[in-house]
């Protein structure tokens, strides 16, 4: 995916953006309470938007210094293929819906995009202290460990995964979501619908789950556990088994031995 040249510029890249991540998580954590915040809509967005704005006033600005000329993706919610170059895509409470109701699986994301394709992320836990990376080309790992995705080859046997992307989708993306459910929930074991979509695709880098799908091209969800999955030997399409990109409009990514079956099933649905 990458030259010798970009790997190890990106490869020393990679222990400032972690660093930067983790300090942004500090902020995050010190946020969380085990009780959920807000009752109603505007009250629950509210802390949403509270969250987003305090981990990106420390966050901001030491990604862009780290990479001179890099840009920024502002909307966390927006998809499709950006302009050339390299884009920071972030997302300073991934699970931010999960945060203000009191549970723990949220997180810090950072990913560098050259060129529609990410080339190096960090995805930070605050409340574990586990920290997820990847640089194109040199591997993924949790800490200091590789990751390997399942090595499943029965799609009868997969622990496979979906959810929702954002508030407000349409009501045909709602409905092929349920009928993909049903689908899986023949042809697999068990599907698990949860969010937000990293914390799934994290699992599938670490070989605790076999697939992950969605019918939705929000960007911040997908670019850090696209690469994630991967460099730890999974396989990254959309739904019409094209190889995917910022520019994909839905997402797949699943252990090799499981993701043609796993096509077989969710290609008509998309």
């Amino acid at each position: 995916m990458s030259t010798a040249m970009p790997f190890a510029t990106d490869a020393t890249l990679l222990s400032e953006v972690t660093a930067a991540v983790k300090t942004a998580g500090v902020t995050l954590r010190d946020r969380y309470t085990p009780h959920a915040r807000g009752v109603s809509l505007d009250e629950v967005v509210a802390e949403i938007h509270a969250n987003d704005d305090a981990v990106l006033d420390v966050l901001r600005e030491p990604l862009l210094r780290s990479r001179p000329g890099s840009q920024w993706a502002e909307d966390e919610l927006a998809g499709g293929a950006l302009p050339p170059g390299e884009w920071w895509i972030v997302d300073p409470a991934e699970g931010n819906i999960n945060h203000v109701h009191g549970m723990e699986d949220w997180a810090v994301t950072a990913t560098l995009v050259r060129d529609n394709l990410p080339v190096l992320t960090v995805v930070h836990l605050p409340l574990t202290g586990d920290t997820y990376t990847a640089v194109a080309g040199g591997g993924a790992h949790l800490n200091d460990r590789p990751l390997k995705v399942s090595a499943k080859t029965d799609l009868g046997a997969a622990l496979t995964g979906t959810g929702q992307a954002r508030p407000g989708e349409d009501e045909r993306t709602f409905r092929r979501i349920g009928d993909s459910v049903t689908a899986m929930l023949i042809n697999g074991l068990v599907v698990r619908v949860s969010v937000p979509a990293t914390m799934q695709l994290i699992h599938v880098a670490a070989g605790r789950t076999d697939a992950f799908w969605q019918f939705s091209d929000v960007r911040s969800g997908l670019v850090a556990g696209a690469l994630l999955v991967s460099e730890a030997g999974g396989t990254v399409t959309d739904l019409a088994g094209e190889p995917w990109s910022t520019a994909g409009r839905d997402f797949l990514a699943a252990a090799p031995g499981i993701h043609t079956a796993a096509l077989k099933v969710l290609a008509p649905i998309a």
